[in-house]
């Protein structure tokens, strides 16, 4: 795995860490589907310019590539935004009907959940990715779960957001080789977004001056959990192994954590901070070469 994407995969997962006290705080002003229909649209607006930028940058270097086909583009960015749509809305649901910590740990079961799907699509998982596994289960059980673990409504949503979750990271796995992620990653918040429309009008009651209200998390999560983060997971997985990507990725965990004791001033207890621990030892030997079984 080439350290550039590892660097590209761990950004993302550092943009979506700090991005959950602005998902936390828009939910005071707006219901769940007004909440990510709103900042993905804002997030696929916030692409265009770059879009642009870079095809005019790419033509003037003489480095202009074709990547796939339009059908593979669309095709793509539908499936992503349907994925993303589905994950996104269950995770908001569940959140109002359990604890942030098990939200969290549930959430997380995509570390588990690729591997076992790529499995299916006849992916090579090593060894080592395998216990890399393990350790992140007990990184993010130290980490998140701080009372006594039960089942219940809430928690059968964030399970299967985690599943769908699953799900996009293999879609996006096939097709950003492919692809422009820039582009793809426009699409699947426009699709996103505009999905979001019907159920927003049918389920809540969106108001102009709520959202006037709560344009800070807003505009933070559409920018930057949306448009920056989710563009970085499209390009930073290109040609990773998927399972890998995922772990990385669960880093999410730890840097909400971190950024929950930098910015809400809120302190890590031992058990939280041998989580964290943890969380890095997996993400390390993870990315141990192993051109056999993980490249």
């Amino acid at each position: 795995m080439r350290p550039k994407n590892a660097a590209i995969l761990m950004l993302t997962a550092f943009i979506w860490g700090t991005a959950f006290v602005a998902q936390s705080v828009g939910m005071d002003y707006l219901g769940p589907f007004t909440f990510n229909g709103v900042r993905s649209l804002i997030g696929a607006a916030a692409l265009l310019p770059c879009i642009w930028l870079l095809q005019i940058l790419n033509k003037k270097e003489g480095t202009v590539k074709e990547e796939g086909s339009r059908k593979d583009l669309i095709i793509g960015g539908i499936a992503c935004g349907l994925l993303l749509f589905a994950a996104s809305s269950l995770q908001q649901i569940g959140i109002q009907y359990t604890s942030a910590g098990k939200a969290g740990f549930i959430t997380a079961f995509y570390i588990v959940i690729v591997p076992v799907l790529g499995i299916f699509l006849h992916k090579k998982i090593g060894w080592k990715v395998w216990i890399a596994v393990l350790l992140a289960l007990a990184g993010l059980y130290f980490l998140c779960i701080t009372e006594k673990f039960t089942i219940g409504k809430g928690d059968i949503f964030i399970f299967l957001c985690a599943l769908v979750f699953s799900l996009h990271i293999m879609v996006i796995d096939h097709f950003s080789p492919m692809v422009d992620g820039v582009k793809m990653s426009c699409i699947q918040f426009l699709v996103c977004g505009i999905v979001s429309i019907p159920f927003m009008v049918l389920t809540e009651t969106p108001r102009l001056d709520a959202m006037l209200a709560g344009w800070f998390p807003l505009v933070y999560a559409g920018v930057f959990s949306c448009g920056v983060a989710y563009t970085l997971q499209i390009v930073g997985q290109k040609n990773v192994n998927p399972a890998i990507a995922s772990l990385i990725l669960s880093l999410e965990s730890c840097f909400s954590v971190l950024a929950g004791w930098m910015i809400l001033g809120e302190r890590l207890s031992v058990r939280e901070s041998a989580g964290c621990i943890l969380m890095f030892a997996a993400i390390i030997l993870a990315q141990l070469p192993d051109k056999k079984t993980e490249e």
